[in-house]
């Protein structure tokens, strides 16, 4: 299989006043094109911190990392922001939708990195949207939506650019039992067509809809293997 991150002897230290805190211990991992992994761990075992640096959100202090064969630490600002445009995805647990900005509009604001026309950036957004059930919600401001729906944009607006990568934090822990599962099964369904799926989770029952689980703490990984 195709490796699609690879982590090794990553390190993230901050620090806080006269606190350091080792958020990251020499990490390694391998996750190959198209799993489907959860992350766990207490709260400060490092989970949020290894999602970040995989998301070229944040830098580690050392060690390498490579995204898609491309070597990720010592890229600038602008370089980190076309990698995450053009492989990775983001879906969070609040959401993160522009309030004034309607459903179909919040889904094509990753396009507007990118080279296109406005019909093009609009059908795209169309196509995402009705991919993940809300073909008749276009118009609709996310005050308009419920919890579930408002997922629902934030999925579409992480497979609009069509990214290998789908990064997942806490992705349902705004929602209810029932919406939980529905949006649980719209992973499950862009794992089955290609997509590889990293879920931040610190829920047993969410991380048991992965095919790999690995458990942090303190800044290491102390067990990583199949669901």
């Amino acid at each position: 299989m195709k490796t699609l991150i690879k982590l090794t002897s990553i390190v993230k230290t901050y620090r806080m006043g006269d606190v350091t805190v080792n958020a990251l211990r020499g990490v390694d991992v391998v996750i190959n094109d198209g799993e489907f992994v959860a992350i766990m761990g207490a709260s400060g075992s490092g989970k949020s911190t290894m999602m970040n640096v995989i998301g070229c959100l944040d830098l580690p202090d050392s060690g390498s990392y490579m995204l898609d064969g491309k070597e990720v630490f010592g890229m600038n600002r602008r370089n980190l922001a076309d990698l995450r445009n053009q492989k990775i995805g983001f879906v969070f647990q609040n959401f993160s939708l522009l309030a004034r900005t309607t459903a179909l509009e919040n889904v094509e604001l990753p396009m507007h990195y990118r080279h296109g026309s406005r019909m093009d950036y609009r059908a795209a957004a169309r196509a995402a949207l009705t991919k993940v059930g809300l073909g008749e919600r276009f118009d609709h401001m996310p005050n308009q939506l419920s919890g579930g729906q408002q997922q629902r944009v934030a999925i579409a607006r992480a497979i609009v650019n069509d990214p290998p990568l789908i990064l997942a934090d806490e992705p349902t822990g705004a929602l209810d039992t029932q919406t939980s599962t529905e949006v649980m099964q719209l992973f499950i369904d862009l794992n089955s067509n290609g997509k590889t799926i990293i879920l931040v989770t610190h829920e047993p029952d969410i991380a048991a809809y992965a095919k790999r689980l690995i458990r942090m703490r303190d800044g290491e990984i102390i067990s990583d293997e199949p669901v």
